[in-house]
């Protein structure tokens, strides 16, 4: 694994083509689309400089590339690529893979991007690590899934074959239940419109669950110009549930690491890591 570490600001990254695979899957969870792909990448563009250290100091560099699974719009992937890692990155959000093809672009980047659902994944390629961060496997709910995913990851894994789930306890676990949390947050963009969003939210402490109904609009002025409707689930888990989960997906050596970012608003961090 590399050794050392390095900050953003002094990262030079080369100009390469990109490419990108579509393969149709089952059916998953609805995709994030245009105005939600907007509205997060306004909020955090690309991983903190603690976050990045975390992976920089722990990913292998030379046995091969890395897989970044459900990457989002680049977040981690960006960072990764412009440090010189050869990474791949999957996601079934088409929005959320054109926003990250773009910015590769603008960043003269390579990554090669494939539109697929992990629980389904099937790409010509073999990886030395694969690593799903920032709590996103916790979107995949259906145990069924979960164990799907877990096993096409380990399938596209050799040697060292090192698997890693950033994970995270939500401060929303805590919440009786109750009337459903109903939130309302604007960011403003470099365009000089803006992004509401309306966010109700319902936890099931009994069965590990958090939905939440979204509703986006982008705004120019006063004039509503978009809007946009999703909902998304969430589930968590505690050290031992997600050793064993990961255990009975075929996985070894299965280790407890510290977060990858620093826990706030009184959620719980942690990562896992196993071989293949």
């Amino acid at each position: 694994m590399a050794q050392g570490g390095t900050s953003l600001g002094a990262i030079l990254g080369p100009a390469v083509a990109l490419r990108r695979d579509a393969r149709p899957g089952t059916a998953a969870p609805a995709a994030r689309g245009p105005l939600a792909t907007l509205w997060h990448d306004a909020r955090q563009p690309v991983a903190s400089a603690e976050e990045f250290d975390w992976y920089y100091q722990r990913l292998p560099r030379d046995a091969g590339p890395v897989l970044e699974a459900m990457a989002g719009s680049g977040r981690l992937l960006l960072p990764l690529a412009a440090a010189g890692f050869n990474v791949h990155g999957v996601d079934h959000s088409a929005a959320m893979l054109a926003r990250c093809e773009a910015r590769l672009a603008t960043a003269n980047l390579r990554a090669i991007l494939f539109r697929q659902d992990v629980a389904v994944l099937n790409v010509p390629f073999r990886y030395a690590a694969a690593v799903v961060a920032g709590g996103a496997f916790q979107r995949i709910v259906d145990p069924a899934r979960v164990s799907a995913a877990l096993q096409r990851l380990r399938a596209h894994l050799t040697d060292p074959g090192w698997l890693v789930l950033d994970l995270r306890v939500p401060a929303l676990a805590a919440h009786l239940a109750g009337a459903p949390v109903v939130e309302i947050r604007r960011l403003n963009l470099d365009d000089g419109s803006s992004i509401t969003l309306r966010s109700e939210t319902t936890v099931s402490v009994d069965t590990r669950r958090i939905d939440s109904v979204n509703r986006y609009e982008r705004r120019s002025g006063q004039k509503v110009i978009a809007r946009e409707d999703e909902r998304r689930s969430l589930t968590w888990y505690i050290e031992a549930e997600i050793m064993t989960v990961v255990h009975d997906a075929g996985y070894r050596d299965i280790r407890i690491e510290p977060p990858a970012a620093t826990p706030g608003e009184n959620a719980h961090f942690f990562a896992v890591s196993a071989r293949a």
